[in-house]
């Protein structure tokens, strides 16, 4: 069994995770522990509050007590408004009050972007477009091409939450680019699991959604790699290992 640990950001996707855990189909735990999101709004200002290190760390010794083997800050936003030496710090922060291996959702997807083999990358995000242009930058930072980065001027994860696949279709093909070699979608406030293999079918491409990539994170953190085709091509990167001994 592998128990892994995500800090979720208020109450908006959260249910990707238990969807998830079943769709992995293998002996992977995945526990959520709620940070308190403090006011919810995709502003910069706001988004810095809600991923201080206060924050995170309280919802760490429950996870540890779940007997976790990674932890991963679950929110994209949260985390690349920090920059991509500020975002290195606050994992850096949240391993040393986990004891544990501590990742982000921003991170999931440079790692995730490299292990697809993807150079050139499009962006679909539901934030407004500023906070778009955040990620673009931490994107750029990892070395990524930025083809494309769409806002959406959705100012609340809550809202978010109430999107249903239409939207999450719609959102995709706006924001896909001819030239890009995946689609990146990343607010973890959005319910994308059961949409990835229809998305990557209609677009041809690799789709990377927030909340599947950082349960691949965690995965990776605890060296870990399990075949889930449902949840797109980066479950079927090979060697596969479907249970560990």
């Amino acid at each position: 069994m592998t128990a892994l640990g995500f800090l979720y950001p208020g109450n908006s996707a959260e249910d990707e995770y238990p969807r998830m855990e079943q769709m992995l189909g293998s002996d992977v735990r995945l526990q959520v522990v709620h940070t308190d999101i403090g006011e919810d709004a995709h502003r910069v200002d706001a988004l810095l509050e809600m991923g201080s290190a206060e924050r995170l760390a309280a919802g760490v010794e429950e996870l540890r007590l779940a007997g976790a083997e990674a932890v991963v800050w679950a929110c994209t936003s949260g985390s690349f408004v920090f920059g991509w030496e500020g975002a290195h710090d606050q994992v850096r922060k949240l391993a040393t009050a986990a004891g544990l291996p501590a990742s982000s959702t921003s991170f999931a997807f440079v790692h995730a972007v490299r292990e697809v083999g993807a150079v050139r990358v499009a962006v679909a995000a539901t934030y407004p477009q500023d906070v778009a242009g955040h990620f673009e930058a931490f994107l750029k930072d990892a070395g990524a091409e930025v083809v494309s980065a769409r806002g959406s001027g959705i100012v609340t994860a809550a809202e978010v939450g109430t999107w249903g696949r239409e939207e999450v279709f719609a959102l995709a093909r706006d924001g896909d680019h001819p030239d890009a070699q995946a689609l990146l979608l990343p607010d973890t406030a959005l319910h994308t699991a059961a949409h990835v293999r229809d998305l990557e079918a209609e677009l041809g491409k690799p789709v990377l959604t927030a909340n599947q990539v950082t349960v691949w994170e965690g995965l990776r953190l605890a060296r870990r790699r399990v075949n889930a085709p449902d949840l797109g091509t980066l479950f079927t990167k090979e060697p596969v290992v479907q249970v560990r001994g």
